[in-house]
């Protein structure tokens, strides 16, 4: 074994990231630099936050020395894979495909390195550049002879879709996916020299199609190792809220959004989460949990966790800016952190908190009238003139103690906004409309 190189399969085991694995496999990378890849569905312009553990399981390949390919599925994208799917998904057009992949690439382009001059550099591949000049008599007659009815009917992800389907079925199309996926392990095997397929667990059965068809087909010896389906301790789904999936693109889920989701985690899912989706090293991670059980309100795990995630995808500045907007409501902020804010941070920042507007041709406005007539924030005049008076009351994260005085373009911020702020948790925006 290379010196530069580590033992992959050992760097999984103690992170809790293999679920199935072929015999043989570890021996296999212990020889020198191999080649592996991981197959990407291309249905959507960005990744989610579910498609993180076997992204992670290739950058934990290129760490260790290896070389790693990413594969979106431009061809298998168009068909979908029955895998615990309910129902067979739309297919999608080619253009539609075409800009998924390069936004997708963008994102891997985050985790691996795509660009040096390591001999272990990673490759993006697209099925749809073999899959699209292949007719399908072709197809037929060289793929298909391989693999029996039989055996595609023994795989699990078949077997839960009939079972679960009896009345609809399973389309041809989606039959087929188990072959298209195979052929991709094989046509890597010939072309690239890999000899490992890495996916989530529900790929095993699709992953081995591959390495039956190498063994048939080469005489040759391919390998598998598939990672747990994430889930949450409480045994929700992972990556879910109530809003939908967490997406790695900035503008579906902001870098605030983002942050917050991993600082929210739970203590037990904390201590899974960090080996997971961190490249953090054993002492690291071993001594960051065994401090967090000493002390686990002050979730210095999850804080440790949301950083190390947050600059992997955003970057640095986006992380001190979901630190800084995350202050904003639960720490000691000023009104200069609150105009540093984006739009869309701030509004993510307030989502839910109560809202009222006023025409932008009423300003300046005294500030009572704003409190108490404009918007009902206050019940009456008196109490807002109570509640400054006792400098109790903030507009913009800074205390508003004359009761005689207006609300201006000045207090506005992204040139719509002012936050007002009665004691220290209720919080309310006022619109500036025209």
């Amino acid at each position: 074994m290379n010196c530069n190189m580590k033992n992959f399969v050992e760097e999984l085991k103690w992170r809790g990231m293999i679920h199935d694995i072929m015999p043989g496999t570890e021996e296999e990378l212990m020889k020198g630099p191999a080649s592996a890849y991981v197959g990407i569905d291309p249905t959507g312009d960005s990744l989610h936050i579910g498609h993180l553990v076997s992204i992670m399981i290739l950058k934990h390949f290129q760490a260790c020395g290896h070389k790693p390919y990413a594969l979106v599925g431009g061809a298998t994208g168009m068909i979908g894979d029955p895998s615990m799917k309910s129902q067979e998904r739309n297919l999608l057009d080619e253009a539609t495909l075409a800009h998924n992949v390069e936004c997708i690439k963008a994102q891997l382009g985050k985790f691996l390195d795509f660009n040096s001059d390591a001999p272990n550099k990673a490759e993006l591949v697209n099925n749809y550049d073999w899959m699209k000049d292949y007719s399908f008599i072709d197809f037929t007659r060289d793929i298909g002879k391989m693999i029996t009815v039989n055996y595609m009917m023994s795989k699990d992800s078949v077997k839960k879709r009939l079972s679960r389907d009896s009345s609809e079925g399973m389309s041809f199309t989606e039959f087929s996916y188990q072959l298209l996926q195979g052929y991709d392990f094989l046509y890597l095997y010939e072309h690239k020299g890999v000899k490992l397929q890495l996916g989530g667990a529900d790929q095993w059965g699709n992953i081995t199609t591959g390495t039956e068809m190498i063994r048939r087909k080469c005489a040759g010896e391919a390998f598998a190792l598939t990672c747990p389906l994430i889930t949450k301790a409480d045994g929700g789904k992972f990556g879910k809220t109530e809003k939908g999936n967490i997406w790695l693109d900035a503008t579906r889920t902001s870098p605030y959004q983002f942050y917050q989701f991993w600082l929210n985690v739970s203590d037990a899912d904390a201590e899974r989460y960090i080996k997971i989706f961190t490249m953090l090293d054993r002492e690291t991670i071993e001594a960051a949990i065994a401090s967090h059980r000493e002390c686990p309100e002050r979730r210095e795990l999850q804080k440790l966790l949301a950083r190390e995630v947050t600059i992997m995808v955003h970057g640095e500045a986006e992380y001190e800016n979901a630190v800084r907007a995350s202050g904003i409501l639960f720490g000691k902020a000023t009104s200069e952190d609150l105009r540093k804010l984006d739009e869309k941070t701030f509004l993510d920042v307030f989502d839910g908190v109560p809202t009222f507007e006023i025409e932008r041709s009423k300003l300046p406005i005294g500030i009572l009238d704003a409190l108490a007539v404009e918007t009902s924030i206050f019940p009456s005049k008196g109490e807002a003139r109570k509640m400054i008076q006792n400098n109790g009351f903030s507009i913009n994260k800074e205390k508003f103690t004359d009761f005689g005085a207006s609300l201006s373009e000045a207090d506005i911020i992204d040139g719509k906004y002012i936050l007002a702020q009665k004691g220290k948790k209720d919080y309310y925006i006022i619109k500036i409309n025209g």
